[in-house]
């Protein structure tokens, strides 16, 4: 099939957009999409209240359009989109998997959904019983000693961890000035390091993938105020030498910073505070199961171990003398806050009845088929791909584009021809240490006959990129929009709705 089959042909895709435009670019005066409801307080005049120069009758150029031209314009961009919901989310590193809908209806509980946080205690006992018992199953899962809820997202969580090891390194007299970070990190590692106030220093990999061992024990000094360390890191692989990087970072003061992105690989089988680390961010919305994704809302809580407990952010979650549950504010040595109440409570409650739901041996048994599934496309696929790394994976698994390079199709390619086989692409590009990188994540709530149809497609695309490359590097043909100028929109962003570039706008 060509790439002009695909697509659906030209002239209805104009068509098509041109449908699109005149529903909702256009419109005319005096159509009414919305009904509210009678006001059940005085009306007021708003020029008498605000004045003539803050009241406007319109906003120029906005579209009247009716009920119908409203629902059916949303409902077609949600049909435009891709989630969870709609198939395989396979974004290496970024644990994109099922929400289970019993999150959902435990978060719209009236007692849950309706609580203010100014409430007071004694209303408020459900919710801060909830946050007591989620910290201590996030304590139990990583082997931690006490935990903060209020980060809202990993590297808010990652923040919180380095700010806590800062202020442990101060309150002990100690002008601790660099952070060792290992080449295959995260992105926002070396971010945070430098937001502390701390010099980042790169840790190489070794040919297997994982810590340099020599080239960490010649940068750990005394002037180390922490190792920031993903485990299983974003090779997908499991830092097997952990007591010696442990040994090595403690014996010069130092203290160990876990990104805890990848939980998802070790759930219920090995507890960070069990192998040296000192401080373990959670990402709730990855392992736990919440909505992930369009800018939130996630939660990033932070486990420490007990000699930084008192650093932590105020207020926590405890029990005054007669056995009620209180927030204490009381905390001299605390960092101060990191986010307005406690976080995302909502995204709090998904995670505890994810955690209730399953149980000990349902969250030890998500690790074990996440690893299974992951080492199922390995083999399936190492064929087809470039594999860098020989050993067994985790979670996830990294291919590179080097085998298609030779016709010219590169990673970036193969993702967006996924997408003409109803796929999410897969995470692309990293880690930086794997040049084409295809990082691959298929979770654990991802059935076998699901893989064997994704398996087929990433094949089917090795194939064509052997046998007929330039539709693979033409791809998407049969998305709503092509491949679209990424660059161009990276650097000239369009950050404002303009109804007459909308009018002339095309494909």
């Amino acid at each position: 099939m060509s790439a002009n089959d695909q697509s659906g042909g030209g002239a209805a895709r104009q068509g098509q957009l041109k449908r699109e435009g005149l529903i909702f670019e256009h419109g005319a005066p005096g159509r009414v999409g919305y009904s509210l409801p009678k006001l059940d307080v005085p009306e007021i005049d708003p020029v008498e209240s605000w004045g003539a120069d803050q009241v406007r009758d319109d906003i120029a150029g906005f579209p009247e359009v009716s009920e119908v031209e409203v629902v059916r314009h949303f409902t077609r961009i949600s049909q435009h989109n891709f989630g969870v919901d709609t198939g395989m989310f396979p974004l290496g590193s970024c644990t994109m998997k099922y929400n289970p809908r019993v999150n959902e209806s435990v978060a719209r509980l009236p007692g849950f959904a309706a609580a203010h946080p100014y409430m007071p205690y004694s209303m408020m006992q459900g919710s801060l019983e909830l946050m007591e018992r989620l910290e201590q199953a996030l304590a139990g899962v990583t082997g931690m000693d006490r935990v903060t809820l209020q980060p809202a997202a990993g590297a808010q969580g990652e923040l919180t961890g380095i700010m806590l090891i800062a202020a442990y390194h101060a309150h002990r007299g100690e002008q601790r000035t660099k952070v060792l970070i290992p080449d295959s990190a995260h992105g926002t590692n070396p971010a945070t390091a430098s937001f502390c106030g701390l010099e980042p220093v790169e840790i190489p990999s070794n040919s297997r993938g994982t810590i340099d061992i020599e080239a960490l024990a010649a940068e750990a000094d005394e002037n180390t105020a922490a190792l920031m360390l993903t485990n299983p890191n974003t090779i997908g692989l499991f830092e097997d030498q952990m007591d010696e990087i442990a040994r090595i970072i403690h014996d010069v003061g130092g203290q160990i910073y876990c990104d805890g992105a990848n939980l998802n690989a070790i759930l219920g089988k090995t507890r960070p505070g069990d192998i040296g680390i000192d401080v373990f961010h959670i990402n709730l919305h990855k392992t736990f199961t919440t909505p992930h994704g369009g800018g939130g809302p996630g939660g990033g809580p932070v486990a420490v171990r007990e000699h930084l407990a008192p650093f932590l952010p105020w207020p926590t979650v405890e029990r005054d003398d007669s056995g009620m549950l209180c927030l204490d504010w009381q905390r001299p040595q605390s960092i101060g806050k990191i986010h307005t109440f406690q976080g995302n409570f909502a995204i709090l409650v998904r995670a505890y009845a994810y955690i209730r739901a399953l149980g000990p041996e349902g969250l030890r048994q998500v690790a074990e088929d996440a690893v299974l599934n992951a080492n199922y496309l390995r083999v399936k696929l190492e064929g087809h791909y470039h594999l860098p790394y020989q050993q067994i994976s985790l979670h996830e698994v990294i291919f590179s584009d080097r085998k298609q390079k030779k016709n010219g199709v590169t990673a970036m390619d193969i993702c967006k021809r996924l997408m003409d086989y109803g796929y999410h692409p897969p995470t692309v590009y990293f880690p930086l240490v794997v040049p084409g990188a295809l990082m691959l994540e298929p979770t654990e709530t991802v059935s076998r006959e699901e893989l064997d149809v994704f398996i087929d497609a990433m094949i089917a695309i090795a194939g064509e990129a052997e046998t007929d490359p330039d539709v693979v590097k033409g791809a998407p043909h049969s998305t709503f929009l092509r491949r679209l100028d990424e660059v161009g929109a990276a650097r000239r962003p369009v950050l404002r709705w303009d109804p007459q570039a909308a009018d002339t706008d095309g494909d």
